[in-house]
């Protein structure tokens, strides 16, 4: 499976504030994902970037101005906006926003907004008392009631000296929006998807705790494929080493009964669950409120069951409800994976074969088979986790249109 980017026409717009240097990381960024980027500078954009800049980082043309002459033609912004896929305006001033609310086209950038049929993402960067002005605030809910979408701005230290909301958001945040306006099909619009993720930590004294080699990659994999399809997402996480996308609600936790008491608490409220975590197994039974000194002694911990989240999940589940487990194994991964299919009355069970050269922990790649009640023999497929997140979903898609 190729970038999401791959052969797709985006129009970055940049607006006259100081931010548009971060603007420069988001052309690059667009680019290493394969898309065909096209830059339109705004006239006081160009004080600030220099044009020649995005024109290196793009390797197209940068449209400077309405009458310029340049190879993509005197009616650029109608032909190029009807040819685009996404127009990401990053940074957006309060200034060109309002202009686009209000269908105001006094320059390219601003004629290209009202001419194209493609998406638009908005990235604004202003000083906070702009943003929160009543004006900026309407003229961004006008262009939000257009279905325009809006990512950001962020909290934090602005240019001009004061601190508040204003912060255009990082170019890794855009391209994650970016990623999920692009994707189709919004199949699982409507639906709300809760999924576990990441290693749990089982402390033994302050500083020590039992854990496993569980990245979180699965997890983020699977959120974003969620997001990208139109789901509300919220993931539970454990303390894994993979940034979570921006978009989902996102809560922290650290050990399995922490997990075990958030998941079960929410879960009623959910259509889908993906339990994807590597849940410790066991805890210590009396963790050391001190630190303990190595003193040459032989140090015994005693281990406890945790509860299974998957199971409980699987016992509490409403008839429309889809419940979703993992099984990481290093032997007898389909004999396995059946039964606790079974056991915790699951509707799908994707099973990783660990281990060895297939260890799926930290990897972008995993060995793994989709079984459900119905399932037919079938082989383990090593495959990337982006692709194997694509075929979950569809296979939920399935069992959902048979619920």
């Amino acid at each position: 499976m190729g970038s999401p980017f791959q052969n797709k026409v985006i129009l970055l717009g940049v607006s006259g504030s100081i931010a548009a240097y971060k603007a420069c990381e988001l052309c690059s960024r667009l680019v290493q994902n394969e898309a065909r980027v096209y830059v339109a500078m705004t006239e006081n954009a160009q004080k600030l970037v220099c044009p020649v800049t995005f024109e290196c980082l793009s390797g197209n043309p940068v449209i400077t101005g309405m009458f310029e002459t340049h190879t993509l033609g005197p009616l650029s912004h109608i032909s190029l906006t009807h040819e685009v896929n996404l127009l990401i305006v990053a940074p957006a001033t309060a200034n060109l926003i309002a202009k686009s609310a209000h269908g105001i086209a006094d320059d390219w950038l601003s004629t290209a907004l009202l001419a194209t049929t493609a998406p638009i993402l908005w990235a604004p960067a202003m000083n906070p008392q702009m943003f929160l002005n009543p004006a900026s605030q309407q003229n961004i809910e006008t262009l939000k009631n257009r279905k325009h979408h809006f990512v950001g701005p962020a909290a934090g230290n602005t240019a001009c000296g004061e601190i508040g909301i204003g912060r255009m958001v990082e170019p890794v945040e855009i391209i994650e929006y970016a990623d999920i306006i692009l994707n189709e099909p919004k199949d699982f619009v409507g639906k709300k998807i809760l999924i576990t993720s990441g290693p749990t930590q089982e402390p033994i004294d302050p500083v020590r705790y039992i854990s496993n080699r569980s990245s979180g990659k699965m997890g983020r994999a699977l959120a974003m494929e969620a997001l990208r399809r139109g789901a509300e997402v919220t993931v539970i996480s454990g303390p894994a080493r993979e940034p979570l996308p921006f978009k989902a609600e996102l809560i922290f936790v650290r050990t399995a009964l922490e997990m075990y008491e958030e998941t079960v608490k929410r879960s009623p409220q959910y259509d889908i669950f993906i339990g994807a975590a590597a849940v410790a197994d066991y805890r210590v039974a009396d963790p050391a409120d001190e630190k303990h000194k190595r003193n040459g002694a032989t140090h015994h911990l005693e281990l406890i069951p945790n509860p299974d989240i998957a199971k409980k999940i699987g016992e509490m589940k409403r008839p429309n409800q889809i419940t979703v487990g993992f099984a990481a194994e290093t032997h007898h991964l389909v004999d396995y994976a059946q039964e606790k299919l079974k056991r915790k009355n699951l509707d799908l069970i994707v099973a990783n074969q660990v281990g060895g050269e297939n260890c799926a922990f930290g990897s972008d790649y995993v060995s793994a088979i989709m079984i459900t009640p119905k399932s037919k023999d079938e082989k383990p497929e090593l495959i990337p986790k982006s692709e194997l997140t694509r075929r979950i979903f569809n296979r939920i898609s399935e069992i959902m249109n048979k619920k």
